[in-house]
């Protein structure tokens, strides 16, 4: 390996998403020490990174990263694929080892979380980074070029509708228990939140109308925009003309009834993300808090049902 390459060790690599950090990181020419998942269908690290080490359980990565340590192999970085409900404790892992962690998102689960890392980032002098991998997409860029260079005190009206089909499998898994995952406004939306606050501002108010295990749907305030939103995992809420087209699939965000179309466009964005936190400009925790603060009082709020101004999906529920 050159010497200017950095080692990763990747935790939750049997996941769906983990194949995006391998590949990531061997297209910016990095090297993964060891990676982690208590599952061992892991297969696919052999197209990446073979001759890597692989554990099952934590405590033996902790130690064998301790021990390459000791031998003068410095661990650069921890990319972390795992439950969201385990990404605090991983990041922790991260930076006590010295290295610095690359975290998809929620980032974490709660306001207070990130409170609590940014403590920790202080005293060990080391950065946790989150994928907000809708930030560099270049959809997503020109809209936020537009919004910046129009007039200063236009107020946009917003749809955001995302419904990604899942299985019954979906509520067996963590993803399906709100303590583990936060729930589908966090588990499927929080980026999307996240991305509407970096373009349209800060939330100014937030209401929830529906929230339960399988959809949830609200409205929010921003400073530049009134945004309605649904958001589900339930095959039913699928358009019928989507259906006859066999996608199980939906996704659309309107401005002032203009589509933004962004469905491609994300081969490349994980690579990219690593590319940027690279080069020392990662989405750091200040720049997700917002997105916490907003799927935590989400989550935590009390739906007041089809009231005020509320998404055109919420008559089907």
């Amino acid at each position: 390996m050159a010497e200017n390459n950095k080692n990763f060790a990747l935790i939750g690599v049997a996941g769906y998403i983990a194949e995006r950090h391998l590949r990531a990181i061997k297209d910016t020419d990095n090297y993964v020490l060891a990676s982690l998942d208590k599952f061992d269908c892991v297969g696919k690290i052999d197209s990446y990174f073979p001759n890597s080490d692989f554990f099952t359980e934590f405590e033996r990565l902790d130690r064998h990263i301790d021990k390459v340590k000791r031998e003068g192999t410095k661990l650069n970085y921890v990319s972390i694929c795992t439950p969201n409900y385990l990404h605090d404790s991983h990041i922790r892992f991260a930076l006590r080892h010295g290295a610095e962690a690359i975290c998809e998102k929620p980032v974490v689960l709660n306001p207070w979380n990130i409170d609590a890392l940014q403590e920790i980032e202080k005293e060990t002098g080391k950065k946790v980074n989150n994928i907000l991998q809708l930030r560099l997409h270049p959809a997503i860029i020109e809209l936020k070029n537009k919004i910046d260079n129009g007039p200063t005190d236009k107020v946009y009206d917003i749809d955001l509708t995302y419904i990604t089909s899942r299985g019954h499998w979906y509520f067996i898994s963590w993803k399906g228990d709100s303590q583990k995952s936060g729930g589908v406004a966090t588990n499927i939306g929080v980026h999307f939140y996240d991305m509407l606050t970096w373009i349209f501002g800060d939330v100014q108010e937030n209401i929830v109308h529906i929230s339960k295990k399988e959809k949830a749907a609200g409205f929010l305030k921003l400073k530049k925009a009134n945004v309605r939103w649904f958001l589900s995992v339930d095959y039913n809420d699928i358009p019928d003309n989507i259906k006859s087209n066999g996608q199980r699939t939906y996704r659309s965000i309107t401005v002032n009834g203009e589509e933004i179309e962004f469905s491609g466009g994300f081969t490349d964005l994980h690579t990219l993300s690593y590319q940027e936190i690279l080069n020392g400009n990662g989405f750091g925790l200040n720049e997700t808090k917002k997105s916490i603060e907003t799927v935590y009082k989400i989550r935590n709020a009390t739906p007041i049902g089809l009231k005020g101004d509320y998404h055109p999906f919420c008559k089907k529920v």
